[in-house]
This record gives C-alpha cells, structure tokens and sequence, in this order.
C-alpha cells in the first residue's frame, strides 16, 4: 500500500515519480526520541534488560500455571492472559526499537507499521479488559468468599477453563471491534506532509498527523474510543475496589482483614503502575502541549514497557502459590 506525498524523498524510499511530480512512498521512516539521538545506544541498555525481564517472567508465569493443576482457577488463568498480553505487546514494540537504536535503521514499510499499530491498541484495549475481569474475580472472592468457594469446587473445576477461555476470547472481539475502526480511519487520510514519525513505534495519532487533509474524526474517535474501553474499564475496577474495601473493613478481626488484603495486593499494584502511565500518557500527548517532544515520547514507551516488565515481578513476589511454584521448578533435578 502507498501514499502520495508531495515531497521530495531520500534514496531508497522513493518507488516512483508520475507526470505530476508526485512522489510515491514506500515507508515511514522512525526518528527514535528526538534529541537524544546521541544517547540511543545508552537508552537500550535498560530497555533491553526490561525486555529480558519480560521474556523470562512472563513465560514463566505461562509455564506455571500451564503445568499446575492446582493453579488452573480464575485468577491465575487471568493472570496467564495477562502475561500472554504482555508478551505480545512487547514483541511488536521492543524489537523495532531495538533496530533503531542499534543499528540506525529507521525505515518501516507501510504494512507493517499499521500491522504494529493495530496490536499495540489491541494489546493495550485487551490488558486493560483482563485487569477489569481480574478485579470482578476479587470481589467475588472477598465479597462472596463461600459461593466463590462453592463455584471452585472438584465438579465444576474442570469447566472453569472453558469458561475463561470464552470471556478471553470476547476481550479479544471487543478489543480487535475498538481497533479496526481506528485503521480504517487512517486509511481515509491523504499523506502530504511528510513521511517521519517522530517516535520508536506507530502509533494510530503519531500518523493521522503526518495527512494533509482533516484529522478531527481520527482525533474523535481515538479520545471517545478510549474512555469507553480503558476510561470505563477503569470506572468499573475503581467501583469493585470500593465495594472490596467496604467489605474488607467489615470483616471481624485484623488477621481477616490483612488476608483479604494479600489476596488482591498484586492487582492493586498492577492496577496503578497500568492506568497511572496510561492517563499521564494519554492526557500529556493531548494537552501538555509545553512538554517537551522527548518527554512525550519516553512516557509513551514507559507505559509500554513498564507493565509487562513488572507484572511477572508483582505477582512472582506477592502472589505465594506462584512463588513457590516456580521455586519447585528452579529446584527440581535436571
């Protein structure tokens, strides 16, 4: 797929010229984070250690509780799509910026930067649906502890998979219905200006701004998209956390009221680190205008990177049944 840009273009962009003096583009090109481009090779250092973590982390969370029967409840197979998500974030994100930072190499074609755009929102839409099923998971276990305990029961165990697989596969559908619109929008645009993106990664606005023509209802979309999946995802974790409080602090003694806390202290951690970079993200690109460029474009890859880096760690140091999980597995004769 090309645009029609009416600029001239560097050496190896160019695919043709027609009677117009059009010029026919064949990639965007990425700039990384304007004005640090001296100290790129200093700034993979730690994304690539954040990189390592997350490989490794996540696919041993995978593995656990693929493996252990006993950890195949709710919250635990959450958690397994959480870390599927974090996983597949991080592969579309972290090797491109690698390259850039590495070796220079800038140009991405047009397929494949929207290919990475549509599984970035997709991947971020779906982590923000599983944090939201995850929060239900804990009220129903604090609220409701003996029906929670009836459900998880020897004869129904064996269904819960099933049922979890199938509210996976509708955060999916919702996440991939929010996204799809958001493409074609951009497909709508007449490129004009220019064919650099002043980022390590596409992303859906960074390139409605490089068209000619009217961005309004890309901007639109994009804003009432977002508070209606992550923005009320969030409202409704922050109402389950509140009905959680309420009946923690019924609870009769200190010990029940500390055990009840335990159970949903990895999620709240998750919860902040996901949604505090998410709206300091989302609202300094849109009105911190002062800010700048490079500001921007760090918080950006922090709320990528950030989450699927920490999530394994939260839940490997606080979660017990994980910990010692994988500790039997470090263990283990070879």
């Amino acid at each position: 797929m090309c645009f029609i840009l009416g600029k001239a273009c560097s050496p190896g962009i160019m695919l043709a010229v027609n009677s117009t003096n059009s010029t026919v583009f064949s990639t965007f090109l990425l700039t990384g984070i304007p004005g640090l481009e001296a100290v790129h090779i200093w700034i993979s250092i730690p994304f690539c250690v954040m990189f390592l973590i997350t490989l490794v982390g996540n696919m041993t969370i995978i593995t656990v509780i693929w493996w252990e029967q006993t950890l195949h409840e709710p919250m635990y197979l959450f958690l397994a799509m959480l870390a599927t998500s974090d996983l597949g974030l991080s592969f579309f994100t972290l090797p491109i910026m690698l390259r850039i930072f590495w070796q220079n190499n800038r140009e991405l074609t047009f397929p494949a930067c929207f290919t990475q755009m549509f599984f970035i929102h997709t991947f971020q839409n779906f982590e923000s649906g599983i944090i939201l099923a995850m929060a239900f998971d804990r009220y129903v276990a604090i609220s409701r502890p003996l029906h929670y305990s009836s459900i998880l029961t020897s004869s129904v165990i064996s269904r819960i998979g099933s049922l979890i697989g199938k509210v996976g596969l509708a955060l999916v559908a919702r996440s991939v219905a929010v996204v799809i619109p958001g493409v074609l929008l951009i497909f709508r645009l007449h490129f004009c200006r220019s064919h650099i993106i002043h980022h390590t990664y596409c992303e859906n606005m960074g390139i409605a701004k490089l068209a000619c023509n009217s961005i309004v209802l890309n901007s639109v979309y994009g804003l009432t998209a977002a508070l209606l999946t992550t923005g009320l995802d969030f409202v409704f974790i922050s109402l389950s956390y509140w009905l959680i409080l309420r009946t923690v602090f019924q609870l009769p003694s200190r010990e029940a009221r500390a055990k009840a806390f335990g159970t949903c202290g990895a999620h709240i951690c998750v919860i902040l680190i996901f949604y505090t970079l998410a709206f300091f993200s989302f609202f300094t690109h849109r009105f911190g205008h002062q800010v700048p460029r490079h500001t921007l474009i760090l918080l950006a890859n922090l709320y990528l990177l950030v989450p699927p880096t920490m999530n394994p760690i939260i839940y490997g140091i606080k979660t017990k049944e994980i910990r010692m999980r994988v500790l039997g597995l470090c263990r283990q004769p070879k």
